[in-house]
């Protein structure tokens, strides 16, 4: 395999992995999404375990959240390696 052959595998794995990176961090704007716009979720039904929807579609986010940064955090990790 000559140089050039080399480099250009290397310049095309590269662009790939970070076409990778991109989708992944894309995930990341979900959050920012479903709690951009307060219009859509300012409500006091349906309830859950006696909460308004306001306060547990709020809560659920922030579950949801911690979950999709770990996920984009080891997926981001195990690309670099």
């Amino acid at each position: 395999m000559s140089p050039q052959e080399i480099n250009r595998n290397a310049t095309n794995s590269s662009a790939a992995t970070k076409d990778n990176k991109a989708g992944w961090k894309l995930l990341l704007v979900l959050p920012y999404i479903g709690l951009c716009f307060p219009v859509i979720y300012v409500r006091a039904t349906p309830a859950l375990f006696g909460f308004p929807f306001f306060y547990w579609y709020q809560f659920l986010w922030v579950i949801l959240t911690s979950a999709l940064l770990g996920i984009v955090y080891l997926q981001l990790k195990d690309a670099e390696e």
